[in-house]
C-alpha cells in the first residue's frame, strides 16, 4: 500500500481514570524543605473497538516521597479513539506503541500537574519522554521473554 493510502485521525481524547492521594496531609506540608524522591512510571495499552479504530490509553503514575513518607500519589489514565489504516502491519505496533502515547502525553502531563497543584505541592511538570525508545525497549524485552508467556499488549 502507498503512503496516499494511510490515515491516521484522532477521533476523541479523554480522561479514563484519575486519581490523586495525599495519605500523610497536612504533616507533609509542614515537614521542612521540600526535597521529594519523584518516582515517574508511564505505560500504555491499546485494544481494536472497531474498523480500524483503536483506543489508547497511556498511564501515568507520579508518587512523590518526602522524608521517607509519601507526600502524593497522582494517577492519570488519558485515553484516545484513533483511526488508523492503510498502515503495513509492522508499522501498527509502532503508531500504538509510540505514535498514539505521544500524542496523548501532553494532555496527561497537563492533568498530573494540576491534580498535584490542586493537591496543595509544588507544580511537578513531566520532562518530555521519548516513546520511540520505549517502545523499542519494550519489544525487546518482550523478544527476550520466554515464548510460554504469551505477549503482552
Amino acid at each position: 500500500m502507498s503512503e496516499e493510502n494511510q490515515q491516521f485521525a484522532i477521533q476523541k481524547l479523554y480522561l479514563k481514570d484519575v486519581s490523586f492521594e495525599s495519605p500523610n496531609s497536612p504533616q507533609a506540608f509542614t515537614s521542612g524543605d521540600w526535597q521529594p524522591q519523584v518516582n515517574v512510571q508511564i505505560n500504555s495499552n491499546h485494544q481494536p473497538i472497531g474498523d480500524d479504530m483503536y483506543e489508547v490509553v497511556l498511564d501515568v503514575t507520579v508518587t512523590a516521597k518526602h522524608d521517607e513518607q509519601t507526600a502524593f500519589l497522582a494517577e492519570v489514565k488519558q485515553a484516545g479513539i484513533f483511526t488508523l489504516s492503510g498502515f503495513p502491519d509492522e508499522n501498527m505496533g509502532g503508531m500504538l506503541g509510540a505514535y498514539c502515547p505521544e500524542t496523548l502525553f501532553p494532555y496527561a502531563r497537563e492533568a498530573i500537574s494540576e491534580l498535584i497543584s490542586k493537591g496543595g505541592f509544588p507544580q511537578l511538570l513531566l520532562t518530555p519522554v521519548n516513546f520511540n525508545a520505549l517502545y523499542t525497549q519494550q519489544m525487546q524485552q518482550q523478544a527476550e521473554a520466554p515464548a510460554d508467556q504469551g505477549a503482552a499488549h
